[in-house]
Protein backbone atom coordinates (compact mmCIF):
# COMPACT_ATOMS: atom_id res chain seq x y z
CA UNK A 1 0.00 0.00 0.00
CA UNK A 2 1.07 3.39 -0.75
CA UNK A 3 1.58 6.14 1.56
CA UNK A 4 0.44 9.03 0.83
CA UNK A 5 2.98 11.38 1.22
CA UNK A 6 3.13 15.35 0.96
CA UNK A 7 4.79 15.36 -2.81
CA UNK A 8 2.17 12.70 -3.57
CA UNK A 9 -0.73 14.80 -2.75
CA UNK A 10 0.58 18.13 -4.68
CA UNK A 11 0.76 15.79 -7.63
CA UNK A 12 -2.92 14.18 -7.08
CA UNK A 13 -4.09 17.87 -7.17
CA UNK A 14 -2.06 18.67 -10.01
CA UNK A 15 -1.74 15.42 -12.18
CA UNK A 16 -1.74 17.58 -15.60
CA UNK A 17 1.02 19.92 -14.58
CA UNK A 18 3.11 16.55 -13.39
CA UNK A 19 2.23 15.12 -16.76
CA UNK A 20 3.20 17.69 -18.70
CA UNK A 21 6.82 17.67 -16.65
CA UNK A 22 7.09 14.13 -17.35
CA UNK A 23 6.81 14.61 -21.26
CA UNK A 24 9.37 17.78 -21.25
CA UNK A 25 11.43 15.73 -19.23
CA UNK A 26 11.92 12.70 -21.55
CA UNK A 27 11.82 14.81 -24.57
CA UNK A 28 14.86 16.89 -23.10
CA UNK A 29 16.41 13.80 -21.94
CA UNK A 30 16.18 12.66 -25.94
CA UNK A 31 13.59 9.01 -24.90
CA UNK A 32 12.81 8.77 -28.44
CA UNK A 33 16.29 8.00 -29.14
CA UNK A 34 16.89 5.98 -26.26
CA UNK A 35 13.85 3.98 -26.55
CA UNK A 36 15.22 3.44 -30.17
CA UNK A 37 18.49 1.68 -28.81
CA UNK A 38 16.56 -0.05 -26.22
CA UNK A 39 13.84 -1.75 -28.63
CA UNK A 40 16.83 -2.85 -31.37
CA UNK A 41 18.74 -4.25 -28.31
CA UNK A 42 15.61 -6.60 -27.47
CA UNK A 43 14.88 -7.54 -30.70
CA UNK A 44 18.80 -8.94 -30.82
CA UNK A 45 18.18 -10.59 -27.36
CA UNK A 46 14.31 -11.91 -27.16
CA UNK A 47 15.16 -14.95 -28.59
CA UNK A 48 18.18 -15.60 -26.68
CA UNK A 49 16.91 -14.92 -23.75
CA UNK A 50 14.01 -17.14 -23.98
CA UNK A 51 15.49 -19.84 -25.22
CA UNK A 52 17.78 -19.32 -21.87
CA UNK A 53 14.72 -19.51 -19.74
CA UNK A 54 13.50 -22.39 -21.37
CA UNK A 55 16.41 -24.38 -21.68
CA UNK A 56 17.28 -23.64 -16.98
CA UNK A 57 13.30 -24.10 -16.71
CA UNK A 58 12.70 -27.26 -19.03
CA UNK A 59 14.77 -28.95 -16.12
CA UNK A 60 12.05 -28.80 -13.69
CA UNK A 61 8.87 -28.68 -15.52
CA UNK A 62 7.05 -29.65 -18.58
CA UNK A 63 8.77 -27.71 -21.39
CA UNK A 64 5.09 -27.62 -23.30
CA UNK A 65 3.83 -25.72 -20.61
CA UNK A 66 6.60 -23.48 -20.09
CA UNK A 67 6.36 -22.59 -24.03
CA UNK A 68 2.66 -22.14 -23.06
CA UNK A 69 3.00 -19.63 -20.70
CA UNK A 70 6.36 -18.03 -22.18
CA UNK A 71 4.23 -17.55 -25.51
CA UNK A 72 1.03 -15.87 -23.63
CA UNK A 73 3.76 -13.24 -21.62
CA UNK A 74 5.53 -12.61 -25.60
CA UNK A 75 2.40 -11.76 -27.06
CA UNK A 76 2.23 -9.41 -24.22
CA UNK A 77 5.07 -7.80 -25.69
CA UNK A 78 4.89 -8.04 -29.21
CA UNK A 79 0.95 -8.49 -29.99
CA UNK A 80 0.28 -10.64 -32.95
CA UNK A 81 3.46 -12.16 -33.55
CA UNK A 82 4.39 -14.49 -30.60
CA UNK A 83 3.53 -17.48 -32.94
CA UNK A 84 6.47 -16.63 -35.55
CA UNK A 85 8.67 -16.43 -31.95
CA UNK A 86 7.64 -19.49 -30.32
CA UNK A 87 7.83 -21.51 -33.63
CA UNK A 88 11.60 -20.86 -33.88
CA UNK A 89 11.84 -21.18 -30.50
CA UNK A 90 10.30 -24.49 -30.29
CA UNK A 91 12.60 -25.61 -33.51
CA UNK A 92 15.54 -24.77 -31.41
CA UNK A 93 15.07 -26.63 -28.53
CA UNK A 94 14.64 -30.13 -31.09
CA UNK A 95 18.39 -29.32 -31.31
CA UNK A 96 19.19 -28.37 -27.60
CA UNK A 97 21.91 -31.09 -27.67
CA UNK A 98 24.06 -29.05 -30.43
CA UNK A 99 24.34 -26.49 -27.53
CA UNK A 100 27.96 -26.20 -26.69
CA UNK A 101 30.34 -24.05 -24.68
CA UNK A 102 30.68 -21.23 -26.91
CA UNK A 103 27.15 -21.04 -28.31
CA UNK A 104 25.52 -20.93 -24.65
CA UNK A 105 28.19 -17.89 -23.67
CA UNK A 106 27.09 -16.23 -27.32
CA UNK A 107 23.74 -16.87 -26.05
CA UNK A 108 24.00 -15.40 -22.84
CA UNK A 109 26.15 -12.56 -24.21
CA UNK A 110 23.10 -11.34 -26.76
CA UNK A 111 20.73 -12.16 -23.64
CA UNK A 112 22.59 -9.18 -21.85
CA UNK A 113 22.47 -6.99 -24.65
CA UNK A 114 19.22 -5.24 -23.82
CA UNK A 115 19.87 -5.16 -19.69
CA UNK A 116 23.22 -2.88 -20.75
CA UNK A 117 21.61 -0.59 -22.70
CA UNK A 118 18.48 -0.22 -20.52
CA UNK A 119 20.83 0.24 -17.82
CA UNK A 120 22.71 3.21 -19.84
CA UNK A 121 19.38 4.65 -20.50
CA UNK A 122 18.28 4.84 -17.20
CA UNK A 123 21.49 6.33 -16.26
CA UNK A 124 20.54 9.45 -18.71
CA UNK A 125 17.29 9.65 -16.81
CA UNK A 126 18.16 9.32 -13.44
CA UNK A 127 21.22 11.45 -13.83
CA UNK A 128 20.46 13.30 -10.67
CA UNK A 129 21.02 10.14 -9.39
CA UNK A 130 24.41 9.34 -11.12
CA UNK A 131 25.71 12.56 -10.27
CA UNK A 132 25.68 11.51 -6.54
CA UNK A 133 26.80 7.94 -6.89
CA UNK A 134 28.42 5.51 -9.53
CA UNK A 135 27.87 1.91 -10.35
CA UNK A 136 30.85 -0.18 -10.40
CA UNK A 137 30.96 -1.99 -13.37
CA UNK A 138 30.82 -5.68 -12.43
CA UNK A 139 27.90 -4.84 -10.78
CA UNK A 140 27.17 -3.41 -13.85
CA UNK A 141 27.88 -7.55 -15.21
CA UNK A 142 26.36 -9.18 -12.59
CA UNK A 143 23.00 -7.61 -13.24
CA UNK A 144 21.87 -9.47 -16.31
CA UNK A 145 22.20 -12.61 -15.25
CA UNK A 146 20.84 -11.92 -12.07
CA UNK A 147 17.71 -10.93 -13.50
CA UNK A 148 17.92 -13.65 -15.75
CA UNK A 149 17.23 -16.23 -12.62
CA UNK A 150 14.15 -13.49 -11.61
CA UNK A 151 12.85 -14.31 -14.37
CA UNK A 152 13.19 -17.85 -14.97
CA UNK A 153 11.55 -18.10 -11.32
CA UNK A 154 9.21 -15.78 -12.04
CA UNK A 155 8.03 -18.04 -14.91
CA UNK A 156 7.92 -21.20 -12.92
CA UNK A 157 6.23 -19.32 -10.76
CA UNK A 158 3.37 -18.15 -13.09
CA UNK A 159 3.68 -21.75 -14.99
CA UNK A 160 2.25 -23.44 -12.16
CA UNK A 161 -0.56 -20.83 -11.35
CA UNK A 162 -1.26 -20.63 -15.25
CA UNK A 163 -2.19 -24.78 -15.28
CA UNK A 164 -4.30 -24.83 -12.13
CA UNK A 165 -6.74 -21.41 -14.08
CA UNK A 166 -6.60 -23.40 -17.28
CA UNK A 167 -7.80 -26.06 -15.31
CA UNK A 168 -10.42 -24.28 -13.40
CA UNK A 169 -11.58 -23.49 -16.89
CA UNK A 170 -12.75 -27.38 -17.52
CA UNK A 171 -14.48 -27.05 -14.79
CA UNK A 172 -18.22 -26.35 -14.62
CA UNK A 173 -20.95 -25.98 -11.49
CA UNK A 174 -24.62 -26.75 -11.68
CA UNK A 175 -27.17 -23.61 -10.63
CA UNK A 176 -31.25 -23.83 -10.98
CA UNK A 177 -30.49 -27.10 -12.92
CA UNK A 178 -28.33 -26.01 -15.41
CA UNK A 179 -24.51 -25.87 -15.81
CA UNK A 180 -22.30 -23.52 -16.22
CA UNK A 181 -18.41 -23.32 -17.23
CA UNK A 182 -15.96 -21.89 -15.45
CA UNK A 183 -14.16 -21.09 -18.67
CA UNK A 184 -14.73 -17.13 -18.38
CA UNK A 185 -13.52 -17.40 -15.20
CA UNK A 186 -10.41 -18.55 -15.81
CA UNK A 187 -9.67 -16.61 -18.51
CA UNK A 188 -10.02 -13.34 -16.33
CA UNK A 189 -8.13 -14.34 -13.70
CA UNK A 190 -5.66 -15.58 -15.98
CA UNK A 191 -5.71 -11.63 -17.53
CA UNK A 192 -5.32 -10.54 -14.15
CA UNK A 193 -2.33 -12.86 -13.27
CA UNK A 194 -0.65 -11.46 -16.73
CA UNK A 195 -1.42 -7.93 -15.59
CA UNK A 196 -0.01 -8.29 -12.19
CA UNK A 197 2.94 -10.13 -13.75
CA UNK A 198 3.65 -6.97 -16.01
CA UNK A 199 3.39 -4.75 -13.46
CA UNK A 200 5.77 -7.13 -10.75
CA UNK A 201 7.97 -7.28 -13.85
CA UNK A 202 8.47 -3.47 -14.26
CA UNK A 203 8.61 -2.54 -10.51
CA UNK A 204 11.65 -5.07 -10.15
CA UNK A 205 13.46 -3.66 -13.49
CA UNK A 206 12.51 0.25 -11.55
CA UNK A 207 14.24 -1.28 -8.73
CA UNK A 208 17.55 -2.60 -10.29
CA UNK A 209 18.48 -1.10 -13.27
CA UNK A 210 18.92 2.73 -12.00
CA UNK A 211 21.56 3.52 -10.06
CA UNK A 212 20.99 4.89 -6.16
CA UNK A 213 19.47 3.09 -3.37
CA UNK A 214 15.92 1.99 -4.99
CA UNK A 215 12.35 2.82 -2.97
CA UNK A 216 9.87 0.27 -3.38
CA UNK A 217 7.17 2.55 -3.52
CA UNK A 218 8.39 5.04 -6.46
CA UNK A 219 8.92 1.65 -8.33
CA UNK A 220 5.65 1.06 -8.08
CA UNK A 221 4.51 4.22 -9.09
CA UNK A 222 6.71 3.69 -12.55
CA UNK A 223 5.66 0.38 -12.79
CA UNK A 224 1.77 0.54 -12.89
CA UNK A 225 2.25 3.68 -14.76
CA UNK A 226 3.66 1.78 -17.48
CA UNK A 227 1.88 -1.14 -16.96
CA UNK A 228 -1.46 0.94 -17.60
CA UNK A 229 0.07 2.11 -20.77
CA UNK A 230 1.40 -0.68 -22.01
CA UNK A 231 -1.84 -2.18 -21.91
CA UNK A 232 -4.34 0.50 -23.55
CA UNK A 233 -0.81 0.85 -26.15
CA UNK A 234 -0.86 -2.84 -27.04
CA UNK A 235 -4.23 -3.17 -27.21
CA UNK A 236 -4.40 -0.40 -29.94
CA UNK A 237 -1.31 -2.04 -31.90
CA UNK A 238 -3.14 -5.54 -31.56
CA UNK A 239 -6.41 -3.74 -33.38
CA UNK A 240 -4.12 -1.98 -35.71
CA UNK A 241 -2.93 -4.71 -37.30
CA UNK A 242 -5.38 -6.79 -37.57
CA UNK A 243 -7.75 -4.24 -38.97
CA UNK A 244 -6.00 -1.43 -41.44
CA UNK A 245 -2.37 -2.14 -41.53
CA UNK A 246 -1.28 -3.25 -44.85
CA UNK A 247 2.63 -3.49 -43.40
CA UNK A 248 3.05 -6.75 -45.21
CA UNK A 249 2.80 -4.87 -48.82
CA UNK A 250 5.45 -2.89 -47.67
CA UNK A 251 8.00 -4.94 -46.50
CA UNK A 252 7.13 -8.75 -47.82
CA UNK A 253 9.35 -11.46 -45.79
CA UNK A 254 10.62 -8.56 -43.41
CA UNK A 255 7.12 -7.50 -41.83
CA UNK A 256 7.36 -9.94 -38.99
CA UNK A 257 10.64 -8.39 -37.89
CA UNK A 258 9.18 -5.28 -38.58
CA UNK A 259 6.21 -5.40 -36.78
CA UNK A 260 8.02 -6.79 -33.84
CA UNK A 261 10.67 -4.11 -33.98
CA UNK A 262 7.46 -1.74 -33.87
CA UNK A 263 6.33 -3.31 -30.70
CA UNK A 264 9.11 -3.16 -29.16
CA UNK A 265 9.70 0.43 -29.90
CA UNK A 266 6.46 1.64 -28.45
CA UNK A 267 7.30 -0.97 -25.66
CA UNK A 268 10.66 0.77 -24.85
CA UNK A 269 9.13 4.12 -24.77
CA UNK A 270 6.39 3.16 -22.46
CA UNK A 271 9.37 1.72 -20.35
CA UNK A 272 11.39 4.69 -20.10
CA UNK A 273 8.28 7.11 -19.61
CA UNK A 274 7.45 5.16 -16.59
CA UNK A 275 11.16 5.48 -15.31
CA UNK A 276 10.86 9.67 -16.21
CA UNK A 277 8.04 9.41 -13.79
CA UNK A 278 10.02 7.93 -11.15
CA UNK A 279 12.67 10.93 -11.99
CA UNK A 280 10.30 13.46 -12.20
CA UNK A 281 8.76 12.29 -8.69
CA UNK A 282 11.95 12.21 -6.81
CA UNK A 283 12.57 15.93 -8.11
CA UNK A 284 8.96 17.13 -6.92
CA UNK A 285 9.34 18.72 -4.38
CA UNK A 286 8.88 22.21 -4.78
CA UNK A 287 11.05 24.52 -2.95
CA UNK A 288 12.29 22.31 -0.73
CA UNK A 289 16.18 22.46 -0.13
CA UNK A 290 16.34 18.80 -0.49
CA UNK A 291 15.19 18.80 -3.90
CA UNK A 292 17.39 16.55 -5.95
CA UNK A 293 19.28 18.39 -8.56
CA UNK A 294 17.69 18.35 -12.40
CA UNK A 295 18.67 15.53 -14.37
CA UNK A 296 20.44 15.68 -17.81
CA UNK A 297 19.38 17.73 -20.55
CA UNK A 298 20.77 17.23 -24.62
CA UNK A 299 18.82 20.26 -25.80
Amino acid sequence: MLLITEPLTRLLQRPGAFALRVLRGFRANQGFLLASAVAFNTLLSILPLSIVILIVLARFVDEGAVLSTLGRYIEIIVPGESAAIMRELALFLQHREGIGWVLGATLLFFSSLAFSVLENAMSVIFYHRVAVRKRHFIVSILIPIGYLLFLAVGLLVVTGVTGSLLAMGQESFAFLGRDHSLDWLSAFLLYLVGVAGEILMLTSLYLVMPVGRPVFSHALIGGTTAAVLWEAARHVLAWYFSTFSQVGLVYGSLTTAIVVLLSLEIAAIVLLLGAQVIAEYERFCGESDECPPEGLHTD
